[in-house]
């Protein structure tokens, strides 16, 4: 783990801080941006050259505020790493280094938020984006759900898609079943709504940390001060008290009725389909907390590289660090964007047969998202889709290779899942059975140094044709 230094909370800081570093990662838009599915064409253009900048926009029409927008945010994994201020290499490591030592939050006594409430509040005064032609509306993406448990007193931070059903209502889906739905379903057995703030636009850390895999019993809050090495600064909501980032950019409170209801979807979601699988809730918005000049974060939906990633990297961080510690045969592990959340690629050194698939079987167990896995030699760049293809196409034998396993539970959000998400499993082991019979292709040194002289006297001659160019017309 490197040696933190204090760090601002401040989205707009690091913002600043890092368009100084890194001016070549920062796209500035000329122009302000349609609310209406011009950020995510912006992004999928940009995709298409296998560019993933951060992206700037300088305001917004079209919706209920012209802010400036921020997007892009977490597409490349590079910037991530930079945010932890670790090489590449370093990032799953840096990361569960510091999510395993969690920081209690640092109360603040006021924040600079303006506040609205009651009758005043307006859904339709904030700029919520249309993100694709298919969607139902305008939804909020990045709105990260601030709940906390009412036997225990821990907090939770999950990400929830959310569209605006009314002035004050917001229609959201809980579709993963995770922390926050156990959380109501608590609430209800007491007869009592579940108080709740959503947070729009906060430190990158601290988003981070609202994507943790940690028990119930861990406040991700305290996470994100992992993270930054320092308590989160928190502010305490106006009607229900619950403490939120003091330099949060947006800040809805309210509640959700277990009883109530509201339809929601279709969404582009990351499978690359729209989604209608909704649990349907409903929260109603009782309090806006907005910073002056506020700063819109969007996260781009769809299997778009930030939502992948943003959701991806603890995932990975704690798979890496699961299979590591039990099986050190493994070398590397990485999901490709290719297979949105459903495909992982291990790198394994297996020393006796049998040890890929048991490797395997323990990963599909742990990752109730994926679908498929493959095992691969460590000598092939799991990085890479093409070279994980090949390893499968030449050394696996179906028959032989292969193992299902169905029935078990996945995500609703798998069109070819049932509607309840469950699914089936399948570990594909592309490593080299032994004794192997081929024999590996090999270009020598020299050739490959000659070859790097030829072509660079290549590029160094002028463009114009000779008479030994073979495109040459015969005189």
């Amino acid at each position: 783990m490197t040696e933190q230094q204090p760090l601002s909370q401040d989205l707009r800081v690091w913002l600043d801080e890092y368009r100084r570093a890194h001016p070549d990662d920062v796209l500035e838009l000329p122009a302000p941006i349609d609310a209406r599915e011009d950020l995510t064409a912006v992004v999928d253009a940009l995709s298409t050259e296998d560019r993933y900048p951060l992206v700037v926009a300088p305001g917004v029409t079209g919706t209920g505020a012209d802010v400036p927008v921020l997007a892009n945010l977490f597409a490349s994994r590079e910037r991530l790493a930079r945010m932890l201020g670790v090489p590449l290499e370093s990032l799953h490591r840096e990361y569960a280094a510091r999510s395993a030592r969690p920081r209690p939050m640092h109360a603040v006594a006021s924040s600079d938020h303006m506040i609205v409430r009651g009758d005043d509040v307006d859904l339709g005064a904030l700029p919520i984006l249309t993100h694709f032609a298919s969607d139902k509306g305008p939804y909020i993406t990045s709105g990260v759900v601030v709940a906390v448990d009412p036997d225990t007193g821990v907090g939770n931070l999950s990400y929830h898609r959310a569209t605006p059903a009314s002035r004050t209502g917001l229609a959201l889906s809980l579709h993963s079943r995770g922390d926050l739905w156990r959380l109501l379903a608590k609430y209800a057995e007491r007869g009592e709504r579940m108080p709740v703030a959503m947070v729009i636009g906060a430190h990158p850390l601290f988003l981070l940390a609202a994507s943790a895999r940690v028990p119930q019993s861990v406040d991700e809050r305290e996470i994100a001060g992992g993270l930054f090495g320092a308590g989160l600064d928190v502010v305490r909501t106006p009607v229900h008290g619950i403490e939120v980032p003091a330099t949060a950019e947006y800040v809805l409170e309210g509640y959700i009725d277990p009883a109530e209801h509201e339809a929601e979807g279709p969404f582009g979601e990351f499978s690359g389909y729209s989604s209608n699988r909704s649990t349907n809730n409903l929260m109603t918005v009782e309090a806006v907390m907005t910073r002056p000049d506020p700063v819109l974060l969007s996260v781009t939906g769809g299997r778009s590289a930030e939502h992948l990633t943003l959701a991806r990297l603890p995932r990975e961080a704690e798979m890496v660090d699961k299979l590591m510690a039990r099986f050190p045969q493994v070398v590397r592990v990485h999901y490709p964007n290719s297979g949105t959340h459903f495909h992982a690629y291990l790198a394994v050194d297996q020393k006796r047969p049998g040890e890929a698939r048991q490797i395997m079987l323990g990963l599909l167990g742990w990752d109730p998202y994926l679908k498929t896995v493959i095992a691969v030699d460590p000598d092939v760049d799991i990085t890479d889709d093409s070279a994980v293809l090949w390893a499968a196409a030449v050394h696996v034998q179906p028959a032989a290779d292969v193992f299902v396993v169905d029935g078990l539970p996945g995500s609703p959000l798998d069109p070819s899942s049932s509607a309840d998400g469950t699914t089936s499993r399948m570990g594909i082991d592309a490593t080299r059975r032994q004794p192997f019979e081929g024999i590996p292709i090999v270009t020598s040194d020299a050739a490959r140094e000659r070859a790097a002289a030829l072509l660079d006297s290549a590029a160094a001659a002028p463009a114009s044709s000779s008479p030994h160019d073979p495109r040459s017309s015969p005189r």
